[in-house]
């Protein structure tokens, strides 16, 4: 084996793999800020579908992606061999794709009929943390398929996900759970 061959093998992955990505997401961060600042809200987007009002459907959707999530998190964890169990991939797949679904009219909503906003320390929280909760779930998908990323790349970017995901369910249904009630 050559020295040139040798270094080849040893050289780390490259992050170049990982630009389209990030740059992916880094976009959809912005564009969602930019719209939600700069959209007028119209105080009304989506039907409530069973719900008594649209504060208690975004408080339970919310709180169904948060559970999902966490069986993200399990089961990622157990198909990296870190449980001692074994989870079906499926079970992955098809929570993370549920999770994603139940965001989509609270994220609407949020955007379409409130906008970014800023002058609550908790609802800027909120707002900052819906954007990049979307960037970075763009950048995951977009990197999942890629086989030449750095292996730390979709633990990072799936934890970045989860944590995005529980900052907003802790800055809204959380905060609506304890501060308005249990209500549906």
């Amino acid at each position: 084996m050559t020295a040139i061959h040798q270094q080849q093998q040893h050289r780390p992955p490259s992050l170049v793999p990982l630009l389209v990505p990030l740059l992916a997401g880094g976009l959809v961060v912005l564009a969602l800020g930019v719209y939600g600042r700069a959209h007028t809200p119209t105080g009304y987007a989506v039907g409530v579908a069973g719900f008594s009002a649209a504060l208690p459907m975004k408080a339970w959707l919310t709180t169904g992606a948060f559970v999902l999530a966490i069986v993200q998190v399990v089961s990622a964890l157990s198909m990296w061999g870190k449980l001692g169990i074994t989870i079906p991939p499926a079970v992955h797949r098809w929570s993370g794709r549920l999770a994603f679904v139940l965001t989509i009219p609270v994220a609407f909503h949020c955007l379409y009929a409130l906008g970014l906003q800023y002058d609550v320390p908790r609802v800027l929280a909120h707002s900052l943390l819906g954007c990049f909760f979307y960037g970075v779930f763009t950048a995951k998908m977009l990197a999942l398929p890629k086989r030449d990323t750095p292996g730390w790349t979709l633990p990072v970017l799936g934890g970045l996900t989860f944590t995005a995901l529980v900052g907003i369910w802790l800055t809204s249904a959380f905060w609506f759970f304890t501060a308005i009630g249990i209500k549906v």
